[in-house]
């Protein structure tokens, strides 16, 4: 291994290492998406994740890069079938589970219990990454306030849909502000709260993005022997990426309004939202 084994792990650990087996580390089909996607879909119990790792494995080469003169982890030609099946297993843990109303329920109610908790000075923004999800909670509780939102998604009484629609049934690029910018995205929720005669407290906008969702940066050995790298752009007669990640995307994301009791926010969110 060498005297300077430790510090060659640690670059690969923290994606700065030059070795081509960086790719196996950090890529588009490093070790962990391929074994976190079959986990999640076994301890779901959810018939999807599946992935054609033995052909994926048995068509890995290191290959050099035509452009940069670079080494990194590639793939032959006859693997592409396995890299779809990767694609696919995405796409169906993210429609199915990921991005299913009941997580994204949760995942929008723990993001307000924690910005509430920062807004009332109870948490630190520069060390919420040294948390992990449940202790970040256990510091919320700490800090006390008697957040209600807190108590009731620990009894697991998940906010309700009030209002869905599917990505594909709208202008995606005019709502792609609800991802990132808080304010706006609060303004809405209270403007909707309002025609609900609700509570602003009580309304969760969620428009989840992940634009790199089917995303691909692999370098191809073509059967004539001339190196070729797939990426969003796709590769002419192998993978039209371009169509199929926009087309899969647009299928699993949706809009939602979630509130605390069972309402109908359709005529809400089309004026606050979709007219405005």
């Amino acid at each position: 291994m060498g005297t300077d084994a430790p510090e060659r792990v640690f670059a690969l650990i923290s994606s700065k290492s030059e070795s081509p087996l960086q790719g196996l580390i950090s890529g588009s089909f490093d070790l962990d998406k391929t074994d976190y996607l079959k986990r999640d879909a076994r301890m779901c119990g959810v018939p999807y994740g599946e992935i054609d790792e033995d052909r994926l494995l048995q068509s890995m080469l290191v290959l050099t890069d035509p452009a940069s003169g670079r080494a990194y982890v590639g793939i032959r030609e006859k693997g592409l079938s396995a890299v779809e099946t990767l694609l696919f297993a995405k796409y169906q843990m993210y429609r199915n589970v990921y991005w299913h109303h009941a997580c994204r329920s949760a995942t929008a109610m723990y993001k307000r219990i924690v910005e509430r908790a920062v807004e009332r000075g109870a948490l630190a923004t520069g060390g919420l990454g040294s948390f992990t999800d449940e202790g970040l909670l256990h510091a919320v509780e700490a800090g006390g306030g008697n957040d209600p939102m807190l108590a009731a998604l620990r009894a697991r009484r998940l906010f309700k849909r009030a209002y869905e629609v599917p990505a594909a049934a709208l202008n995606m690029e005019a709502l792609e502000w609800i991802a990132d910018d808080r304010v706006r995205t609060r303004d809405a929720e209270a403007r909707i709260a309002r025609r609900l005669k609700l509570d602003p407290q009580d309304v969760l906008l969620d428009f989840p993005a992940k634009t790199q969702m089917l995303g691909l940066d692999v370098l191809v050995s073509q059967r004539d022997g001339t190196v070729r790298r797939l990426t969003q752009a796709g590769l002419a007669g192998a993978i039209d990426l371009p169509r199929l990640a926009g087309e899969l995307y647009a299928s699993a994301r949706c809009l939602r309004v979630f509130t605390a009791s069972r309402v109908d926010a359709t005529a809400a969110v089309n004026a606050e939202l979709l007219t405005a």
